[in-house]
């Protein structure tokens, strides 16, 4: 059936944006409070790597909000309790320089510094509670491990992915240990090789209540349960823009997880429904801008994403309804992009913190340090037109011929458009020529059988995926 377009009428709300310029930043719905960074820090020769990953720590007994950045040589400590003039309290250097990864966690006042650069690398525990003075290391040494890529912290045990011992003397995909007895002295409860050897390495893992939802890289998303084993209880391995299956974080509901594909460059970000877990299936892949990386997720609540999306700095998007997320904010850190003949592809917007009691937002920019934002204007905002992300409605859904998108476009532009079935293979193509306004593109579904299906549009504007299901 030939595919029909149908200008129709639409009103759009007007938003309130708030686009501050400061510095010359790109944004939309996001203030800049404070800026720091170090003008004489080292920049690691590899990709030019000044500044890695973000925490925030805040001490609940005087009462004072910290950002914990690390860097090429270690680790900087600051006070971000007067957000528009960040001071550096401390810094804990590493064992060696031109470090590429750092990563960083608290469990109470303890904060967690692990790396994965080869060269002789520890483990880093510093005491918190005598700040803003300084911080105090209370462990650097690789008697527990010598390399790990990623950590996190739940309840009273810390998660390491990818953990590597002294010398190479062991190599866990993913482990747990206890920090329940001494939390200096984390003691190893139980690796995810004991259980599941077929796992290479586990590179980001998110847990909650003891359910980890592990990136296994190219092996996918494997969800497990742990108590004195791992259980998988989901896996998916096989979805639209399919990659190096980086990181997630899940809503606080338990039924949205979002997680993000870095490599190979430009991949979309996923929201995938895992309510039950025997039928994981894809909501909506949608991006920021065509050809950006993004790199780590946050969600605060059920609504709002926080992302990190390297050289287009961090995107905020509403996920309310998890089949038609849409952008609500940006603030784009990242300096370099139009910086002529500039060839390293790792720069801009890292990590984000989103848990300071303020409410302010922490971000870090590899190349420009650390970031105070506010972005509840952002929290706030209501669906804007003209955003690059995904802004259609599809319906109806379920449906049992020929399905309709609906949306808008600011100027005419091609589309192309595939609709793929639950195992990631496509199953119909098509590209249309698109007018500009309002229009509504009805989808030849008719000869499909019922199940689950993503339709990905992309075009300059509509950059995105929608779940169809066939009855």
């Amino acid at each position: 059936m030939k595919n029909i377009f149908h200008l129709i009428a639409l009103t759009f709300l007007v938003l309130a944006s708030n686009n501050s310029n400061a510095q010359n930043y790109a944004s939309q719905n996001v203030n800049m409070i404070g800026h720091w960074y170090n003008p004489t820090q080292d920049a690691e020769p590899v990709y030019g790597i000044k500044y890695q990953s973000v925490w925030g720590w805040h001490d609940s007994i005087n009462n004072r909000e910290y950002g914990i950045i690390g860097a090429s040589d270690g680790t900087f400590f600051i006070d971000v309790t007067n957000p528009a003039a960040p001071v550096m309290c401390d810094f804990v250097p590493a064992v060696h320089g031109d470090l590429i990864w750092h990563e960083i966690k608290t469990y109470q006042n303890y904060c967690y510094i692990v790396s994965d650069d080869g060269g002789g690398n520890s483990f880093i525990i510093a005491d918190l509670s005598y700040l803003p003075d300084s911080v105090h290391v209370v462990r650097d040494d690789n008697t527990i491990f010598e390399q790990c890529h990623t950590i996190y912290v739940d309840g009273d045990k810390l998660w390491g992915g990818s953990v590597t011992g002294d010398n190479g003397q062991f190599f866990y995909s993913m482990a747990c240990y206890d920090l329940s007895a001494d939390p200096t002295t984390p003691t190893l409860i139980r690796s995810l090789n004991q259980d599941y050897p077929q796992i290479q390495s586990v590179h980001d893992m998110f847990v909650r209540n003891d359910t980890v939802y592990a990136s296994a890289g190219y092996q996918g998303l494997h969800i497990y349960t742990f108590t004195t084993t791992f259980q998988e209880i989901g896996v998916l391995t096989s979805y639209p823009e399919a990659g190096y299956n980086h990181s997630s974080f899940l809503t606080s509901d338990g039924n949205t997880l979002i997680f993000m594909d870095e490599v190979p460059a430009g991949m979309g970000i996923k929201s995938i429904d895992v309510s039950n877990m025997g039928n994981i299936s894809v909501n909506q892949t949608f991006r920021s801008n065509q050809g950006n990386t993004p790199h780590n997720p946050y969600i605060m609540g059920n609504d709002i994403l926080i992302a990190a999306n390297y050289t287009d700095g961090v995107q905020i998007y509403n996920i309310s309804n998890p089949s038609a997320i849409y952008r609500s904010g940006y603030f784009d850190s990242d300096t370099l992009i139009n910086y002529p003949n500039y060839t390293q592809p790792y720069h801009g917007c890292w990590a984000a913190y989103t848990d300071l009691p303020s409410g302010l937002l922490l971000i870090s920019d590899m190349q420009n340090g650390l970031y105070v934002l506010d972005i509840s204007s952002a929290i706030t905002s209501a669906p804007q037109p003209g955003s690059a992300t995904l802004a259609a409605n599809a319906y109806p859904n379920p449906f049992n011929g020929n399905f309709f998108i609906s949306s808008s476009v600011t100027h005419a532009q091609p589309l192309n458009w595939t609709v793929y079935d639950a195992t990631g293979r496509a199953v119909l193509t098509g590209n249309e020529s698109l007018p500009a306004g309002a229009v509504i593109l009805e989808i030849p579904a008719e000869g499909l059988p019922s199940g689950v299906y993503s339709v990905k549009m992309e075009s300059d504007e509509l950059n995105g995926s929608v779940k169809m299901v066939k009855e």
